[in-house]
């Protein structure tokens, strides 16, 4: 069967039961899995199934424009910080209250709900009142990477569809049938860390292997000097912000076409500032996932060194003690620098700590 289904390769348990649903919808559901499992789109497809007078066909207008962002009936609601605000729930609330234009549903759609249960002022009990009494017509679609208990009562609202992580083949396979050779897609896959939107954009950068290259050269560069320490540090800096550059020509590509495609329905092109603040979001998300995958390869440079060093302990070698030692510590420091991502600390100022921390190993 061809259908709008057919974009979400790997997920055939998953799209079973999205092909059910989409017949006979309920008020709410919560699309759940890891980092990278194609939430996004999974979250799309069903939308533009449920819109689809024929559930889904990928063939007719109201698809093409639900995928493309375009149906005024499908709300994507957006935070502006880490975690979700009460007003921002609110907001999502009353369009959720809104009668949809066309004959479909008014859909709301709201990823990464666990960040309601986090923060100063969590935001959680105003999202289970939305979901509590949504109008006939409106359909909840969620999205989460986990679910804390905290967020029990509000999964106990929908239902759930699981997804399953992307394998590097998987995401080659929808890569190369997007057009792009197999072996730029595998390299953007192995990259991407599964994360599908990810790799759709490092398929597209050319400095991508540079980059690899100079997080894995870190060791060898870091000479025991202060001065050789920042250099390290402001050349990844700078990486980053050239990283930034094929996502930023996707995203003019992608504002294009949602204005030609208002312009040819005889619409508006309105929303270019919500359309820029999301990007905006997206560049930061980004920005802190070429990090992740930065410490993610500079982690396994150390690792090597410290399966090198037990092997040769392991064949008598007494100095040995000392590099495992040293590795084991350099891995501690990574880890702590991972972990500051979740805290929105300054990227120079980790990247000149984690290099002056690890110029000492």
């Amino acid at each position: 069967m061809t259908d709008v289904f057919d974009r979400l390769v790997g997920q055939e348990r998953a799209v079973v039961a999205m092909r059910q649903y989409a017949r006979n919808p309920v008020h709410a559901y919560l699309f759940s899995g890891p980092s990278g499992s194609s939430l996004h789109d999974a979250l799309l497809t069903f939308a533009a199934a449920l819109q689809c007078p024929s559930h889904g066909c990928g063939e007719c207008e109201i698809c093409r424009l639900v995928l493309d962002d375009g149906d005024p009936d499908v709300y994507v609601a957006e935070r502006s910080g880490v975690n979700w605000r009460i007003e921002e729930i609110r907001e999502a609330e009353r369009v959720a209250r809104r009668r949809p234009l066309s004959g479909g549903y008014q859909i709301v759609v709201m990823e990464d709900i666990e960040l309601t249960t986090t923060g100063s002022s969590v935001s959680a009990p105003a999202l289970l009142k939305s979901l509590e009494e949504p109008p006939a017509r409106t359909i909840f679609l969620l999205s989460a990477e986990e679910l804390p208990p905290e967020l029990d009562t509000i999964v106990s609202r929908a239902l759930e569809i699981r997804l399953r992580a992307l394998s590097d083949e998987d995401v080659t396979a929808i890569l190369t049938n997007e057009g792009a050779s197999h072996d730029a897609a595998r390299t953007a896959a192995e990259a991407a860390n599964g994360n599908l939107r990810r790799a759709r954009v490092l398929v597209r950068d050319g400095g991508l292997v540079a980059r690899v290259q100079r997080w894995r050269s870190v060791p060898a560069r870091l000479t025991g000097t202060t001065a050789a320490s920042a250099v390290v540090a402001a050349e990844i800096a700078s990486d980053l912000n050239d990283a930034i550059a094929p996502l930023e020509e996707l995203q003019r590509e992608e504002l294009a076409r949602r204005t030609s495609e208002a312009r040819e329905l005889g619409l508006r092109a309105g929303g270019r500032r919500d359309a820029e603040a999301q990007f905006k979001r997206e560049q930061r998300r980004f920005r802190l996932d070429e990090l992740r995958f930065g410490l993610s390869a500079l982690n396994g440079v150390y690792r090597e060194r410290l399966v090198e060093s037990l092997e040769a302990a392991a064949e008598g070698d007494t100095r040995s003690e000392y590099r495992v030692d040293a590795a084991l510590r350099a891995l501690d420091v990574i880890g702590e620098a991972t972990r500051r991502l979740a805290t929105n600390v300054d990227e120079t100022l980790l990247l000149h700590d984690l290099m002056f921390s690890l110029m000492a190993f």
